[in-house]
């Protein structure tokens, strides 16, 4: 009875430590339930427990501690784990789940890298246009830095940038001038696996002024006076870049005055000032005015002149409808073919040449639209007019002269009034004309 007794004191002193053991075992795993296993590759955000000068710990939520070793935050830059402090949230990069001592060791770099990677990755395949700045090249093309991440512009792809026939020592000293720039660029290749970034500036230029054409096309007027870039210079004209669309500037439009070379005015990135003369919407062009934007000098220099007035002009072009004319500085005129001559005239050709001087008559001014109206044929009939009214004093003179008894050249008094004027010269417009007696013996 007594070891009946036994046993059951020793069977219920037992329980309350079978219960220990079995609660102790449940919090073990309910706490085991409570970390996370990870992986290579995982990139996680992570609270500094530890700052030590060769490395960091770092918790992550897993069984122990992460370790960084110094090798893995170079990031951190000069000033290392010095600028970190105990309950910082670092960024980490699982390099291995768990070591022997079973830590967990993490890389600082690595994660800023990954992010980088994987942000680039994202706007690639979005098709984001991203602005870099260029830290360095090689003889291929530049290199810029995209979130830690270095890529490669190859030359073919930068706007602007020629390297032909260059020597080393000046295609070293033109690379040298592009960095520190920020460039506009768009992802054409990315691979990871072999850490490979290849950007373009050329087709993120091409992609950003195709939005803002649109844009331009829409707010752009007729009349109106831009800010541009000179871009391009052809014999015919200046292309220049209003901001996502080019417009060209005529050769004629350039200058008031006459133009043999457009880079006698202008330098490809020169910023202007310039009129826009005609929007077309359908072709999407542009025609603007360069001279058109500087007025001052042609009103200035067309006070000097009134409508009726003789003026010297030299022919510079010659065209179906009549001939232009150069006055001086920025003034230029058209004769119109009718106003050519006193007959039917098919081409400007029939009565004169491109360089030939000429005297003109000023028939209208429209300072409004900078223009000259011009007339050969009305020139020629007031000069015709002025001889024959010098012609007539000449002759009243002579006539007097003739009657006058002091006269003491006999020869003179003889002399018929045809004999005399064809003695006469007359100088008109600076010119000699000479005067002849006809066959008739009359005046004509």
């Amino acid at each position: 009875m007594s070891s009946d007794l036994s046993f059951e004191v020793d069977h219920d002193s037992s329980q309350p430590a079978m219960v220990e053991v079995e609660g102790m075992a449940q919090l073990w795993e309910d706490g085991a339930q409570d970390f996370r296993s990870f992986q290579r590759g995982e990139i996680v955000d992570g609270i500094v427990m530890q700052v030590d000068k060769d490395s960091l710990l770092v918790d992550i939520g897993s069984k122990t501690e992460g370790i960084v070793p110094n090798s893995e935050m170079r990031s951190l830059g000069s000033e290392g784990t010095s600028q970190l402090k105990v309950g910082d949230t670092v960024l980490v990069y699982v390099l291995q789940p768990e070591n022997q001592e079973g830590q967990v060791i993490l890389s600082v770099d690595r994660a800023t890298g990954e992010r980088g990677w994987r942000s680039l990755q994202e706007r690639s395949e979005a098709g984001d246009i991203i602005e870099a700045e260029v830290v360095g090249y090689n003889k291929g093309g530049l290199l810029v830095n995209l979130d830690g991440i270095r890529g490669f512009v190859p030359v073919s792809q930068v706007v602007g940038l020629r390297t032909d026939g260059d020597t080393e020592e000046a295609l070293e000293e033109r690379f040298t001038q592009w960095i520190g720039r920020h460039l506009k660029l768009k992802i054409i290749e990315i691979d990871r696996r072999r850490n490979r970034l290849v950007l373009s500036e050329r087709v993120a230029v091409l992609e950003w002024r195709s939005q803002q054409k649109g844009k331009l096309f829409l707010g752009i007027t007729e009349g109106e006076i831009r800010s541009g870039v000179v871009t391009s210079i052809r014999d015919f004209g200046v292309f220049v870049d209003l901001g996502g669309a080019d417009g060209l500037i005529h050769l004629t439009e350039l200058s008031w005055g006459r133009v043999t070379s457009p880079e006698d005015l202008v330098k490809i990135g020169d910023e202007i000032e310039v009129v826009v003369l005609k929007v077309d919407q359908e072709t999407q062009r542009i025609a603007l005015s360069l001279k058109k934007a500087q007025p001052e000098g042609w009103d200035n220099m067309a006070d000097k002149y009134q409508v009726g007035q003789l003026v010297k002009g030299t022919i510079t072009k010659l065209t179906n409808f009549g001939a232009f004319a150069h006055i001086e500085g920025p003034l230029d005129g058209l004769i119109h073919i009718s106003e050519l001559a006193d007959r039917r005239v098919s081409h400007p050709k029939e009565v004169v040449k491109e360089g030939d001087v000429v005297t003109l008559k000023l028939v209208r001014i429209e300072k409004d639209k900078h223009r000259l109206a011009l007339s050969l044929r009305q020139a020629v009939a007031d000069i015709e007019s002025l001889e024959e009214e010098y012609i007539r004093e000449q002759l009243n003179i002579s006539n007097r002269s003739q009657s006058q008894p002091s006269r003491t050249i006999g020869d003179m008094a003889d002399l018929s009034s045809v004999e005399a004027l064809g003695l006469l010269a007359v100088e008109v417009e600076g010119e000699d004309v000479g005067l002849s007696e006809p066959e008739d013996g009359r005046i004509q």
